[in-house]
């Protein structure tokens, strides 16, 4: 079975396109949301984010993402702590949801995929990419945040101009009709890759 990267910075649009490619019966693995799902229903994964960030992380026993972004973005090397813990609960969650599957490809999104080294375990990578203005207005829409914050997390991913040329497709979402045709083109284009 073929493992399609998908990946994106903030604001890009990946859960968007991704509905599209679950809309064509491919079952994609949302990295960043199963990672939240661990944080929060890990045992053991939770006794240890408690621990390097601090009790508050949790409130009433539920992750409070928002307190825990503005911790990690703040210091680069409390990313790098939190995802020595996060990264290889991911990878075994991803092996189990692997192991049920039988269909030609499946999609893997995982927003800093060439940052930690994961096209290395993909078929094909897919990269999608928006200009930075559009990416902040979008994630103010969806999120109580502000535009600091923003662009605080999006200078701790990689620039777009820094994985274009590690990237086998390239989705510039801005257009989303043309994004679909774009979509499309490339599931074709998988289904009959060897």
């Amino acid at each position: 079975m073929k493992i399609i990267g998908l990946t994106g910075g903030i604001g890009s649009g990946k859960s968007k396109i991704l509905s599209v490619f679950s809309s064509y019966g491919i079952p994609c693995y949302e990295s960043d949301r199963r990672a939240k799902w661990l944080m929060q229903e890990d045992a053991e994964l939770k006794s240890q984010i408690k621990f390097l960030f601090g009790d508050q992380i949790y409130e009433n026993d539920q992750f409070n993402q928002r307190k825990l972004a503005k911790l990690v973005f703040a210091k680069k090397g409390k990313l790098e702590a939190l995802n020595s813990l996060v990264h290889p609960r991911v990878k075994t969650d991803f092996k189990s949801f692997v192991s049920q599957l039988d269909t030609p490809y499946l999609i893997k999104e995982a927003a800093i995929l060439f940052e930690t080294g994961g096209e290395k375990d993909c078929y094909a990578t897919i990269l999608v990419t928006a200009p930075e203005k559009l990416r902040v207005q979008r994630v103010l829409n969806r999120e109580k945040t502000n535009s600091m914050d923003i662009k605080a997390r999006i200078k701790n991913q990689w620039s777009d101009e820094k994985k274009i040329p590690l990237a086998d497709y390239i989705i510039n979402n801005i257009d989303w009709d043309k994004t679909l045709i774009k979509i499309d083109e490339i599931h074709q284009k998988l289904l009959v890759l060897d």
